[in-house]
């Protein structure tokens, strides 16, 4: 099987691609992220990614566009819905590059994380498949997520700190943010308080 492998950054990778060549399954990596931002972070995985691949002779297909503006319009409408569009507008690019070039199915590294939403994941990847008429290849492989992150950390790989759009940074550092207000309010009373007291 010709496989084209949608892939998030290079930890999420390492097992997908370990059990995928295990079954003999010609996998070529595909990168397309616009939900990752800010640039910064963005370059940190995409080229944490691209030294992985070379490691590991992994051909790669690079679709290297940073999307902070179509992304950002699409889901700020409904940010709790972000997910779908999320899933949908990456796999909807894998899927017509798997087909127009001649691959037999595609999947994506998305299904080895735990954080991910799977179910949502799995069903939009379907419809996905129906629409552009090539096959899902669909493997759960979140079993292997601590192995993964263990390789990865043996690795030195850059170790992201949040799913990868900056609704989900703000969800990751909350409880900090909430704090640094707190002690902005804080701070603002008492500087309030001396100027009337003056």
């Amino acid at each position: 099987m010709k496989l084209l492998l949608h892939t998030c950054c290079a930890p999420c990778s390492i097992m997908c691609i370990e059990k995928l060549r295990e079954k003999n399954i010609d996998v070529t990596g595909y990168w397309y992220n616009i939900n990752i931002h800010p640039y910064m972070e963005y370059k940190a995985r995409r080229d944490c990614f691209k030294e992985y691949a070379e490691l590991i002779d992994l051909p790669v297909i690079f679709n290297d566009y940073y999307g902070l503006d179509v992304f950002t319009k699409c889901v700020s409408e409904s940010i709790d819905n972000r997910c779908a569009f999320c899933y949908s507008s990456r796999l909807k690019e894998t899927a017509k590059y798997a087909k127009e070039n001649g691959y037999d199915a595609f999947t994506t590294t998305l299904l080895y994380s735990p954080y991910q939403k799977h179910e949502l994941l799995k069903e939009i990847a379907e419809k996905i498949s129906k629409e552009y008429g090539i096959e899902f290849y669909y493997e759960d492989f979140r079993p292997y997520f601590k192995e993964g992150q263990e390789k990865a950390r043996k690795l030195e790989m850059y170790m992201q700190k949040y799913c990868g759009c900056i609704y989900s940074e703000e969800e990751r550092y909350l409880k900090k943010i909430n704090k640094d207000k707190e002690k902005y309010d804080k701070l603002k009373e008492e500087i309030e308080e001396k100027l009337k007291n003056k």
